[in-house]
């Protein structure tokens, strides 16, 4: 985490830091700089691109009932103790981080955070509470969450908040959101961090009656263009030549083709005439696949200059699921 005091702002000092850290990754060999900010509108002139985004949800429980598919009833559902369910809760995320792009592989040590739950951070609510979804006696989903209880003059209106919860398939998954909306005493779900895709909106019963609202997430710089367009799969077949433009890395400014599908790419310097006209922020936005070329381009950030080279680049870009950061790093 970086900041500039308040007695030296406006001397620059942030694009002095920025530029030794891109530099800094340039120079390791590294394609990609992601980051997460706490305000927005800082990174983009630095050249980032908002490539996920997350969505918050506060379900009026009381009001709202989730559907579970069927075969509900092969889910059975326990509490164990946040440390007794870690490895348990560990390997079903570890199973989905393929899901989605953006996900966080979590190397040793980083299974940890997670875990943490200091008091200063749970505004009255309890101590970390587990449960786990079991099928077979196999682990398929978990939630971990804390319960706050509260009264007002009608009766009981405590809350839950919702820290993580993952499955493993549909069943356990809306199970899992049942539990949570049913404990007693309680009449409001919060959670913060979800998928803006995420099957949940499709759960409830009355999505009225659920405050959803969208945040940005995780910013992506591309360093090296040619490296990190070459580093991904492609939805659909592409040929098409980028005139990217780059004032803070001048060194990808140019003309790039990309060529590839779903096996692979190659993304190289051309001379060839340009089929579309963007920054290397707009790059960064439509890497994951969360968000299209083509709603940069009615931004008016994306130029067309080739017929149908935007339509091309937009469905080979995108993601069949919404790009997700699970969590800070």
């Amino acid at each position: 985490m970086v900041s500039v005091a308040a007695t030296h702002r406006r001397r620059g000092i942030l694009t002095s830091m920025m530029r030794r850290q891109l530099d800094d990754v340039r120079s390791w060999g590294e394609p990609l700089a992601v980051l997460t900010a706490s305000e927005p509108e800082i990174y983009g002139r630095f050249g980032y691109g908002i490539a996920t985004h997350q969505m918050s949800v506060e379900i009026d429980s009381s009001r709202v009932r989730i559907a579970v598919p069927p075969d509900g009833q092969n889910v059975r559902l326990r509490f164990v103790s946040v440390a007794e369910g870690a490895q348990a809760c560990e390997e079903v995320y570890r199973r989905t981080i393929g899901a989605r792009p953006g996900m966080l592989a979590r190397r040793p040590g980083w299974e940890r955070l997670p875990l943490l739950d200091p008091p200063s951070e749970r505004q009255g609510a309890s101590p970390m509470q587990c449960v786990l979804a079991e099928r077979d006696g196999q682990v398929v989903g978990y939630a971990r969450f804390h319960n706050k209880p509260d009264w007002t003059a009608a009766g009981p209106a405590g809350s839950i908040s919702v820290r993580h919860i993952d499955a493993l398939d549909p069943v356990a998954y809306a199970m899992l959101w049942r539990f949570l909306c049913g404990i007693d005493l309680t009449s409001t779900v919060r959670s913060r961090n979800r998928p803006v895709d995420d099957p949940l909106l499709h759960l409830v019963s009355d999505i009225r009656r659920c405050d959803v609202r969208v945040r940005d997430s995780l910013h992506v710089r591309l360093i090296d263009v040619g490296a990190a367009l070459a580093a991904r799969r492609y939805a659909a077949p592409v040929d098409v030549v980028f005139d990217v433009g780059d004032a803070f890395c001048p060194w990808n400014t140019g003309r790039w083709r990309l060529t590839g599908d779903a096996k692979g790419a190659i993304c190289e310097r051309t001379r060839d005439a340009a089929d579309l006209a963007l920054t290397v922020r707009e790059l960064g936005a439509a890497y994951l696949g969360g968000v299209s070329l083509s709603a940069l381009a009615w931004a008016g950030r994306v130029r067309e200059l080739r017929e149908g080279a935007l339509g091309e680049a937009a469905v080979a870009f995108r993601s069949d699921v919404a790009a997700w950061l699970p969590h800070g790093f």
